[in-house]
């Protein structure tokens, strides 16, 4: 009998509803994977408590050690007693870049059970891939006379063939395992130097994948068949501001972002990726009880599939899917979904 393979997770349930979603996706992970494999969690304190303690946000063998994990499972990041900025760049956006997690893989489903605010919204089922280590979230940039009538503050945009290419052959990539269609999300009419780069690059790399199709959209026109024919979308490809607003208007179509699960992705392997909800730490109902961890569980798919634990991960989503049609419609508070997916696996 074969030993099962024991795997790291770094654990970082951080702010607000993080800490009560978390554990959901915890015990949903373990219970899919029982007698397939086992987790050996590592939690992190860190997030806003931890900066109002101590002043810490990142410390560097904090994150020498989330390094030697296979994973990371994220709750949700942000206080309104922290100045904005400072957990979500000192954190989130170290993470992201210290571990080279160059794809943001946010998939969109409307699940049966679920109310889309659309009148006719179709069947939905799309995925944002997006660039993120590059584009304006570099922090390039910077102010000067700062305070003054006569302020000066710059962002600047950085977008490298390098960086771009990786990420548009993971679309493709993942494009040959679903409908075989990629639309490029940019704004090249205006941003003529990093548009054209992106389109190019696309263009090129979709040679070699004739089975894929491949169109264009302005972001400005993405965001209105968003709204109107969002069935039409299967892989969405674009740079790392764009795809942060387009992901959060894809997580209101499809019902709300309780059900938009995410993943950070060092496709290469060389470091851990992160997995999380989408939606934040919801300060205004933390504490409540009443969070739903559907999306935090579904990032535990994510992260279970990342990891080739297919189908555990496929667990996961079925159970799901039936929660949300038989239950998704009743008022419930963050214990009684848990307990229910858990009783589907």
């Amino acid at each position: 009998m074969s030993t099962m393979h024991t795997y790291t997770l770094a654990v970082v349930p951080g702010d607000g509803i993080g800490k009560e979603v978390t554990p959901v996706a915890l015990a949903a992970l373990r219970k899919a994977c029982d007698g397939v494999a086992q987790f050996r969690c590592e939690q992190f304190d860190l997030g806003a408590e931890r900066y109002l303690r101590d002043g810490a946000i990142l410390p560097d063998d904090e994150l020498a050690r989330i390094d030697q994990a296979d994973a990371i499972l994220l709750g949700a990041i942000g206080d309104p007693r922290v100045k904005a900025g400072v957990l979500e760049r000192g954190l989130l956006l170290k993470l992201r870049f210290s571990l080279d997690q160059y794809v943001n893989l946010r998939p969109s489903k409307l699940y049966r059970g679920v109310v889309s605010p659309l009148r006719e919204p179709g069947d939905i089922d799309f995925v944002v891939v997006r660039e993120g280590t590059e584009g304006l979230y570099c922090g390039v940039g910077g102010a000067v006379r700062r305070g003054t009538a006569q302020e000066v503050a710059t962002e600047v945009s950085v977008n490298t063939a390098y960086g771009v290419e990786r990420v548009v052959r993971y679309a493709f990539d993942l494009a040959m395992r679903r409908s075989r269609h990629i639309t490029l999300v940019h704004k090249k009419n205006v941003l003529v130097n990093a548009g054209d780069m992106w389109q190019r690059i696309v263009d090129r790399v979709g040679e070699e994948y004739p089975a894929v199709t491949h169109d264009y959209l302005h972001i400005d026109a993405a965001t209105i068949f968003m709204v109107s024919n969002p069935s039409r979308f299967d892989v969405i490809l674009t740079d790392n501001l764009f795809g942060d607003i387009l992901t959060d208007e894809a997580g209101e179509v499809v019902g709300g972002v309780g059900y938009s699960a995410s993943g950070c992705i060092n496709a290469s392997g060389e470091h851990p990726s992160m997995f999380e909800p989408i939606h934040g730490s919801a300060p205004d109902i933390a504490g409540q009880g009443i969070a739903n961890p559907t999306a935090s569980v579904l990032s535990a798919a994510m992260l279970l599939r990342h990891l080739g634990l297919d189908e555990p991960a496929d667990r996961i989503d079925a159970a799901v899917e039936a929660d949300i049609e038989q239950s998704g419609s009743r008022s419930r508070g963050t214990e009684e979904i848990g307990r229910d997916i858990l009783a589907r696996l």
